[in-house]
């Protein structure tokens, strides 16, 4: 006997003389259906010898194999390098991903995860805009979308964040600055609103209380986390009575700007002002002169991320511990020589 080609969803509504949509209804169990109709269309199913795969119909209706990376600044070298670092292990894992950049702007990252949920993505990673409400993402979390978040925490939010230690590497770059002869030390960049701007920055002011730096040597300069921030804070140090001599810069691209801003004076980053960035970019290694910077391992954030996320959705779960990455300090040229041993030689 020949085999007769698999039965459909249409062809039970033929047999039933309803709509694909009430058939479906009847295969959920859904109470929306009218006992008759109900019945009507279960003789169906049994004449036309339909086989319902509940496992395949819940996997089409909770994933799809897109993951959403929403990133708040992509023009950031250090947020590009991260985004390669997730697209890496998703390509490995046969998963598309899709990457937006919302560019700091919170109504811009709205209009993209809602997007995102409407193509049913099967999970997001997020590097939250400046200024995002902490409402903004409880709506995906009832749904079930598994999020995580990247570089970026919000406030009261249980959602699991991959980051590095921001205290730990700002406690290692303020240590190294003061331990190379500076006594007067700015914190350039960032804003207040920020978490991690709250980490980086308390770390700096651990390390200025440890090593006996007191408050009014120290100066705190917010700014935009971009090369024309790092400018502006150059600019508003150099205008106090007496500027300081060296700079903790919130990221690196901070602290490019920076050196930019001395150069525009005729100095020198190292020689006549001391600059330290915090994310290690692979521009910093051959800046010139080459940017001491807090290594965070971009790459291998971005991976970890990923990695998470895949678990995330295989185990069909919205927890996941947080993973806070090691840090080092990449010692360059622009930190500039030991203070001390110059003042040594002078004597």
């Amino acid at each position: 006997m020949a085999s007769r080609a698999k039965a459909t969803i249409l062809d039970i509504a033929r047999e039933a003389g309803v709509s694909k949509s009430t058939v479906s209804l009847v295969l959920q169990g859904s109470g929306l259906i009218r006992p008759e109709t109900a019945t009507k269309v279960r003789k169906a199913i049994e004449d036309v010898g339909y086989v319902y795969n509940r496992g395949a119909a819940n996997l089409r209706k909770a994933h799809s194999n897109v993951i959403g990376m929403v990133i708040n600044d992509l023009t950031n070298p250090f947020f590009a390098e991260l985004a390669v670092g997730m697209e890496r292990v998703f390509q490995a894992a046969g998963v598309v991903p899709f990457i937006a950049n919302t560019a700091e702007n919170p109504v811009r990252q709205e209009e993209v995860l809602k997007s995102l949920m409407e193509q049913g993505v099967a999970g997001l990673i997020v590097s939250p805009a400046r200024g995002t409400s902490p409402g903004t993402f409880r709506r995906i979390e009832t749904a079930g979308v598994p999020i995580v978040f990247t570089m970026r925490r919000l406030p009261d939010s249980r959602i699991p964040v991959i980051a590095p230690d921001n205290h730990r590497g700002a406690v290692l770059a303020a240590e190294h600055l003061i331990r190379r002869g500076h006594r007067r030390l700015a914190f350039f960049g960032g804003s207040s609103d920020l978490v991690v701007y709250q980490e980086r920055l308390g770390g700096f002011l651990e390390a200025c209380e440890t090593l006996g730096i007191p408050a009014p040597d120290r100066l705190i300069v917010e700014g935009e986390t971009n090369r024309k921030g790092g400018m502006a804070c150059l600019e508003t140090a150099f205008a106090v009575r007496q500027p300081p001599t060296a700079a903790l810069c919130f990221n690196d691209a901070v602290a490019f700007g920076v050196m930019l801003a001395l150069r525009k004076r005729g100095l020198e980053a190292g020689a006549d002002f001391a600059v330290v960035g915090f994310d290690d970019v692979a521009e910093a290694e051959h800046y010139s002169p080459a940017l001491t910077s807090v290594a965070v391992d971009t790459a291998g954030l971005g991976e970890r991320a990923a990695h998470v996320m895949l678990k995330m959705i295989q185990s069909r779960t919205t927890r996941a511990e947080n993973h806070i990455g090691a840090v080092s300090l990449v010692v360059r040229e622009s930190s500039g020589p030991d203070r001390n041993s110059q003042v040594g030689d002078a004597a």
